[in-house]
């Protein structure tokens, strides 16, 4: 009996290593592919919800491999849907694939000369966070995996979602819209697994965080009233600017004084404060923008409530008036524990255990939270660094110097379809 064990054992052994040097080699044929999608999405950018010659462009390939391919998902969303010979799970994999209103100053061959409007101001257009990375990753995914139809024991849905930067004012879209519209049904999806490639850590690399790993987004707006009055007589009048400078500071002691963040990191930040038309005029009213990050939703929900009670209890104490709305934003991205556990191996195998690092909760937002509030999911982060490079040296995402290592693609696309397979196999 035991040596039956033994035999099964070694011959399970013999399959496993001739899958592994198949998957090699097929990712090495497709590698170059990857890099040419990926410098033809990079000089030819697009906008959120405007992202259209791109979707043509992925449907194409997609209905190339013999995928069932669906379109106009969320505006311009694209889907494709590979059946695998054997039942099955169903595994999610998603590439966003807007660009940002940055002008691009990189060197290369191949940076965006692309002009659009976004607000009403005249911006470059520029892939200043990945994205065309993600979409020639999944591109390659799609590619690899269609050649492995008889061995895959499940269904993979290949989903390429719009507008992750946000979506135009009075407009919908992104992830939520793909939710809202069923991209999870039909066949229902089980997990999913996204990556973001990572401009400060070195190529070669991955790094991920269970639980909570990027934050919880929302923007708040603040108007506060006061009463108009020349501004050599403040006593005058009541002035709002006055008003705004304190609620400020006390929107900042709710985090260093009300909030555990030996328990998770959370952030209050006005970005935009508005108010006044000339030096001696104290104005009637001022107006704040700003964001609220937050890691857990308890913690959410203890600021917000603080913040609908301080913002107005302080505008009132110096005689003014003051609202504030706070919207639902984006959830926390949140990698279910259970998941990550299971799926680590597989991340280990893709890039070398010393290559794959445990990290700490990055107080940026991803709407990719939307599919994780449906289903279990693993997102994580791709090294794009070169490693001649200093981390202080590189230029940050959403920035006009942002570079990406392109020979760190190939781990992107090995890594989705190892978390695939893996998953399938261990179900």
């Amino acid at each position: 009996m035991r040596q039956l064990a033994t035999v099964l054992l070694f011959l399970l052994s013999i399959g496993i290593n001739a899958q592994s040097k198949k998957i090699k080699k097929l990712v090495d044929n497709v590698e170059s592919k990857v890099i040419e999608w990926r410098r033809h999405f990079h000089e030819n950018p697009e906008l959120s919800n405007r992202e259209f010659n791109t979707s043509k462009k992925i449907a194409k390939h997609l209905k190339s491999l013999g995928l069932e391919v669906q379109t106009g998902i969320a505006h311009t969303g694209v889907v494709g849907i590979l059946k695998g010979d054997k039942p099955g799970p169903v595994v999610a994999l998603r590439a966003d694939i807007d660009g940002l209103p940055v002008t691009e100053r990189t060197p290369v061959p191949f940076a965006s000369k692309v002009k659009s409007e976004y607000n009403g101001i005249e911006t470059g257009v520029m892939h200043a966070c990945g994205h065309d990375t993600h979409i020639a990753i999944l591109m390659g995914t799609a590619e690899v995996l269609s050649k492995l139809k008889s061995e895959i024991k499940g269904t993979i849905k290949f989903i390429f979602q719009p507008a992750e930067e946000g979506v135009p004012e009075g407009e919908n879209g992104g992830a939520k819209m793909m939710v809202e519209e069923g991209v999870l049904k039909n066949p229902d999806v089980d997990v999913i697994f996204g990556l973001h490639i990572w401009a400060g850590t070195d190529v070669g690399t991955i790094t991920y965080k269970p639980g909570g790993t990027m934050a919880a987004s929302q923007t708040f707006k603040i108007k506060v009233k006061g009463k108009q009055t020349h501004g050599s007589r403040p006593w005058g009048g009541i002035d709002p600017i006055v008003i705004s400078a304190q609620i400020i500071n006390g929107l900042q002691t709710i985090i260093s004084r009300d909030t555990e963040l030996t328990k998770e990191a959370a952030v209050i930040t006005v970005g935009l404060i508005r108010g006044g038309i000339r030096s001696n005029i104290i104005p009637e009213e001022v107006e704040m923008i700003g964001t609220i990050r937050t890691l857990d939703y308890d913690m959410q929900k203890k600021l917000n409530a603080e913040m609908m009670k301080r913002v107005p209890a302080i505008a009132k104490a110096f005689g003014g008036d003051a609202t504030i709305e706070i919207n639902e934003g984006l959830p926390i991205t949140y990698n279910d524990l259970k998941l990550t556990a299971k799926m680590l191996p597989s991340l280990q195998k893709s890039a070398g255990k010393e290559n794959v690092h445990l990290i700490d909760a990055v107080t940026g937002a991803e709407d990719f939270s939307f599919f994780q509030k449906k289903v279990p999911g693993l997102y994580f982060f791709l090294g794009g660094k070169p490693l001649d490079v200093k981390p202080a040296d590189a230029a940050s995402h959403h920035t006009p110097d942002f570079f990406i290592d392109e020979s760190g693609l190939k781990l992107g696309v090995t890594t989705f379809i190892n978390l695939t397979l893996d998953y399938m196999n261990k179900k």
